[in-house]
């Protein structure tokens, strides 16, 4: 699963917390026995003193040593769990309490991620993917053909397959794609499938629209004071395994928003970080609006694909609008 070392340590520090959370409830509970249960710190202390005894006649080559401990520390034990009892609490009520019973809060199962943790990374991923709610709706299990016909059906399945393939070879290739046509057809929700599928699977994906992500960049890089938020930003968007640029082209287009744009797309072909870009504009318009550099790069590492058809979305609304 691909986190940053920042990201990994946040799960890493989240662990601890359940730990120490764990190990203090755990001495209240032992300082309140050791309050209002007498005997039982007596017990406690001939736990110690019989481990003690007993390890002094295993160095002196007593055989039977290991045995008669194992046999003290039982009875002891047995007389512990019992003295609990009779004063109303439950035989493991010193026993620690973990969130995850299965991994006892550290993450790990034998040298491997537990599926707490790798729950607590899918979890991550999603917060930093900015679509968490859009997820909810657009993905492949409500995929739906019905609003399409004739030639805009086909396009629309040689986009669905398209996806499919690149979400399967997606660890083994590199590849970007690049959705445009009319409104309303179905690219924002294809990125969306793709998106809920490889975070699914544990990659890093981030979305912005277009006027959000060269908002951010502007207001950052025009204010000093957000320097380092500005680094962090860049970083993201640099090394996320998937960035996905919805609605390219509703941005205010000018000289600042060119250059970041090339240097988004070039910085990420240079990493082989695979993007995703969608744009009701025409690809003529895609070049006419921005530079031959940036349709140049487009055209060459993207897999283009054309949707067309009605407006779905309006489609829908007219519907619920007769009911």
């Amino acid at each position: 699963m691909s986190l940053t070392n920042a990201q990994y340590d946040m799960i890493l520090y989240q662990y601890e917390m359940r730990q120490r959370k764990s190990r203090h409830d755990m001495q209240k509970r032992l300082a309140y026995v050791h309050d209002h249960i007498p005997g039982y710190r007596e017990l406690e202390d001939a736990v110690a003193s019989v481990s003690v005894e007993q390890g002094r006649k295993l160095l002196d080559g007593d055989n039977e040593a290991m045995e008669d401990l194992r046999d003290s520390l039982a009875e002891l034990s047995g007389r512990k769990a019992q003295l609990l009892e009779d004063h109303g609490l439950p035989a493991d009520y010193l026993e620690p309490v973990y969130e995850c019973p299965d991994c006892q809060d550290t993450g790990y199962i034998d040298g491997q991620k537990c599926h707490c943790f790798k729950q607590a990374m899918i979890t991550l991923l999603y917060e930093q993917s900015n679509i968490q709610e859009m997820l909810r709706t657009e993905n492949f299990d409500a995929l739906s053909y019905e609003y399409y016909e004739g030639e805009d059906l086909s396009r629309f399945k040689n986009a669905v397959n398209t996806c499919r393939n690149f979400i399967k070879n997606f660890n083994s290739d590199y590849h970007n794609l690049f959705f445009y046509g009319t409104v309303g057809t179905g690219k924002s929700f294809l990125s969306g499938c793709v998106a809920k599928e490889l975070i699914e699977s544990g990659h890093s994906v981030i979305y912005f629209s277009a006027t959000g992500l060269f908002d951010l960049l502007s207001k950052n890089s025009f204010d000093y004071k957000n320097r380092d938020e500005l680094r962090a930003t860049y970083a993201d968007l640099y090394q996320c395994d998937l960035l996905i640029v919805d609605d390219l082209g509703t941005e205010l287009t000018n000289q600042f928003v060119t250059s970041q744009l090339f240097a988004l797309l070039n910085e990420r072909h240079m990493g082989r970080k695979a993007t995703i870009i969608s744009t009701n504009l025409s690809l003529e318009e895609l070049r006419n609006r921005y530079s031959d550099r940036i349709f140049s790069r487009i055209t060459s590492n993207y897999e283009i694909c054309k949707l067309s058809g009605q407006d779905i979305r309006m489609y829908k609304k007219r519907l619920l609008n007769r009911k």
